[in-house]
Order: C-alpha cells, then structure tokens, then sequence
C-alpha cells in the first residue's frame, strides 16, 4: 500500500537535504535516495568552499544568500559550518582579468607570495583575491539539514532507487525501491541522474549534462601556513588549499560523463601533482586518496529551480554544476517557498508581481519556470 506525502523529493545529496529541512514542518515530506547512505556522490565529495565571486551573477547572488543563511544558523551550533578562508586566483594578466567577478579584488605579485609563499614566483603574473570567501565543513552542514528534517518529522529513506512514477490524479505515484509512495509534489533533486528521473516520470528531460571534477588528499614536504588562502589557478588547470597538515588539490578538469559512481581515471592525479611540484615548492611526496565527483550543469550555466510547465506537480531542483554547496541553501529556500505556494499561485504572483525574494530576483532574469 502506497505512502500519502505532501512531498516527494528524490536525491539525498546536498540539494535534497537542503530541500527537506526547509520544508521540514510546513508539509508531510518523504526523501528517497537510491544509495544506501545519503549524499554518497558529488556531495560527499565537494572542495568545501564557498566563493561568492566565482561562477556567473546569478551564482554568486545565490551565494550571498546561502552564505548570509548558513551563517545565522551557525549562531545556533556548537560548531560553525563556515570558516574564514581567503580564495585567491592567479594566473596571467589577461586569464586574471577575465575570471575575476564581484567580489574578488586584484592584488600585487608579491602580496599574493605574501599569502602563500608556497608560490613560486615565476609561475604567474597577475593576481585576484577574494576576501569574503569561507571554508565549509560539507559533514556537518549536511548532518544538521538531515538532522532538522528528521526531527520535525521528514521520512529519509535509503537503498531506494525510483524505478516507476507517473502521473494520477493530483498527483504523483512513485516506485522506488521497495516501497510505493504517492505524493502532490514531487521534486526532481536527483543530480547527474535528473534527466534519467525526467525519463521515468514521462517528463520531457532538459538536456542536463554531468561533468567530472577529481581531487586528492597530497602528503607535503612543506605544508601551508594555517590562514592560507584556497589558490586556483585563472586558466582552470589546478586548484589546491591547506587540509590539515596536508593539502587538497585538484586538476579542476570539466570532462562530460554519464551518470556514474565516478572514479579518478589513471594519469589525472600523478600529471597534477608534476604540475604542483613545478608551480609550488610544497613537494608533494604522496597521494592518500583521491575521489572524482560529477558537476551537473544546465545549457546555460545556470542552476535549475522551479516547476514543469509541462508536468504539473514535477519540481526540477538540479542542474548547480560545481555550485551545490554555494547555492544549495538558498536554492532551498526558494524551493520550499514555491512548493508551499503551490504551481498555479507561483505563476499567478510572477505573472502579477514578479519575484519578490533576491533569491527570486537572482533567477528572474534567467530562467523562473523550467519551461517558458
């Protein structure tokens, strides 16, 4: 016999998670997630950093608002989500200058060997820093939006791979692994696989292609300083930042995937690390671990927030590319502020008023329903 819900939201990753706390309360939610843990892919694997001067406008818009959330909710924690660290770009004039964006700020050759000595000078000529930058302990955020969601009464269940969904009626029927759900809404956060879920569901997919991104964990020689700021390099060639005593580094590749269980592929890490051991003087001895994610992006970039206008009751919460961490709050909010409002009011106070929120107002101008 199939579960009645308000809402169904299917993905446990960042996305989802935000999702149902925010709901948390407001309506009768279930999340189902196909792995038997949740936020088992690219959200256990971000670089857990949130640089409100990287990606497009609205991206960074999106970061503001997540960022000003977060940090409100740190007041109520033991231990704070956010951290302040610095991100710095470097790189030739001309690759500086056109990925600095809002925030960042340039700065001379030597402040920036200032910051992070472990620079070898030569290795560039120009660079950015953005100074409202912060570190994000990715665990503990996604802990307390599972936490918050169970306690005011969420159902998250796991192992549940959606294999059927359709629509009845009002609403939703939905398959997912052992269990039947039917639901008014049901909420499309399923990441590299939305597109896939669009497919089960008799909706008309949107074209949203997963790309990989690797890390690793490197033993160092010389580890960085503790303040040291997040350095990426302008060409989109490397990125690295002090993990403990370690550093995290990464050969920031944008590679086209299917969706997968991604897996780093032989040469990435080891032509990094020659690449590092040339530009820093960290000498990297060894690598720990090293994963690879999948950064889902849309046509235009742009992260994918609202209803079908084909599907009625089919909410498409995807498409944030290398941005889940940066946006996934505020997306939430919006989210759970449209689902509440219901599809038909939603089009009716856009259509009267426009947007009312800046989370609103940051997605206006692109893209309000998935499907004008």
């Amino acid at each position: 016999m199939a579960a009645h819900y308000d809402v169904l939201i299917v993905g446990g990753g960042i996305a989802g998670l935000s999702l149902a706390s925010a709901l948390a309360g407001n309506c009768s939610v279930a999340l189902v997630e196909a792995e038997q843990e949740l936020a088992y892919h690219t959200s256990s694997r971000s670089a857990r950093q949130l640089i409100p001067s990287f990606g497009p406008r609205v991206v960074q818009e999106l970061t503001v608002r997540t960022l000003e959330l977060i940090a409100a909710r740190d007041a109520e924690l033991p231990e704070p989500v956010l951290t302040t660290r610095s991100f710095m770009l470097i790189g030739s004039e001309e690759a500086v200058a056109a990925e600095a964006s809002g925030s960042m700020q340039p700065i001379t050759h030597a402040e920036a060997l200032e910051l992070c000595p472990a620079l070898v000078p030569g290795s560039f000529t120009a660079a950015g820093l953005d100074n409202g930058s912060f570190g994000c302990n990715a665990p503990l955020l996604l802990a307390d939006h599972r936490q918050r969601a169970l306690a005011a009464g969420v159902d998250v269940i796991t192992g549940a791979r959606v294999h059927s969904a359709q629509r009845v009626g009002s609403g939703w029927e939905v398959g997912a692994g052992m269990e039947a759900f039917e639901a008014a809404i049901m909420v499309n956060a399923a990441g590299a696989w939305a597109d896939e879920l669009a497919v089960i569901s008799g909706v008309e997919k949107l074209g949203l292609q997963p790309y990989r991104r690797t890390a690793a964990i490197a033993d160092v020689e010389h580890p960085l300083p503790e303040h040291s700021p997040m350095v990426a390099a302008a060409d989109n060639t490397f990125y690295f930042r002090r993990d403990g005593g370690d550093v995290l580094i990464s050969p920031s590749e944008h590679v086209a995937s299917g969706p997968e269980d991604a897996r780093p592929r032989p040469g990435d890490v080891e032509r990094l690390v020659a690449t590092l051991n040339k530009v820093t003087t960290l000498g990297i001895s060894g690598v720990r671990q090293a994963w690879t994610g999948l950064r889902t992006e849309a046509a235009d970039g742009v992260p994918v927030a609202g209803f079908d206008a084909e599907a009625p009751g089919f909410y498409w919460l995807a498409g944030q590319g290398g941005y889940g961490f940066q946006t996934s709050t505020a997306m939430a909010e919006l989210a759970a502020a449209q689902i509440l409002a219901g599809q038909e009011s939603v089009s009716a106070a856009i259509a009267a008023n426009g947007p009312a929120s800046r989370t609103a107002q940051a997605l206006a101008a692109t893209r309000w329903s998935v499907r004008r």
